[in-house]
């Protein structure tokens, strides 16, 4: 069974909140609430998320500063930030929020249909990711236990294993391709295209890993590492 994504939202107002969840319930997908940027980073403590709406304009710790230390810790600095905004202060207001970390800037009232097409988008990407984690976990496994074995010659368990792994890998790239094909037709923000390619430069060098890899030794896990 395929997990659901986690989504935060942040925001100091409830009816801001509450009109987030109405417009991406949608995409069902798990939507965290947040009302300050000192929660938020409390909750990227312990939970993964696809993506982060981040309100700009908070009192105390602001959406730029909280960017920052999403941006500062290892296990959080490559998730994408969509900024929200009432304000416009003009092209340095939003070049200080691409230079906070973000992947987006939008500006209140923005169209629910596009805020919820970009979010769907970062979604999609996270659960490919998520795919690609646990094909990589597998074929770790495989390596862990072919080194264990003697040089008489492969199991028939690690065969069907291996089948098994490039048939999972298979899918996968089948649908990234697909989805960067798609990304690419569609002309979509610039960080999702490049999140898509690089997505499909890790499940390349995973599939040379499978390829390479023989039951009994080592290079396929030299490949990956």
């Amino acid at each position: 069974m395929v997990q659901k994504a986690k989504i935060l939202l942040v925001d100091d107002r409830p009816e801001n909140l509450l009109a987030l969840e109405a417009i991406l319930s949608a995409l069902d997908q798990t939507l965290v609430r947040a009302s300050s940027g000192e929660e938020a980073l409390k909750a990227l403590l312990t939970d993964d998320f696809a993506v982060i709406l981040l309100d700009v304009q908070m009192p105390g710790m602001d959406g730029f500063e909280t960017a920052a230390h999403i941006k500062r810790r290892e296990r959080t600095r490559d998730i994408p930030i969509i900024f929200l905004t009432a304000i416009n202060h003009g092209p340095h207001h939003t070049f200080r929020g691409y230079a906070a970390g973000a992947v987006d800037y939008i500006s209140k009232p923005f169209d629910p249909w596009v805020l919820r097409a970009k979010v769907s988008v970062f979604v999609e990407l996270y659960m490919k990711n998520c795919q690609l984690r646990e094909q990589a976990a597998l074929l770790r496994l495989q390596l862990e236990s072919s080194a264990h074995k003697d040089d008489s010659g492969p199991a028939k368990e690690s065969a069907g294993l291996l089948a098994e792994l490039s048939a999972r890998l298979a899918a996968v790239e089948e649908q990234a391709e697909a989805l960067s094909k798609q990304l690419n037709d569609e002309s979509t923000d610039a960080a999702a295209v490049a999140t898509a390619a690089h997505l499909e430069r890790k499940l390349t060098g995973l599939r040379r890993a499978l390829d390479a890899l023989e039951p009994g030794t080592s290079g396929g896990q030299a490949a990956i590492n």
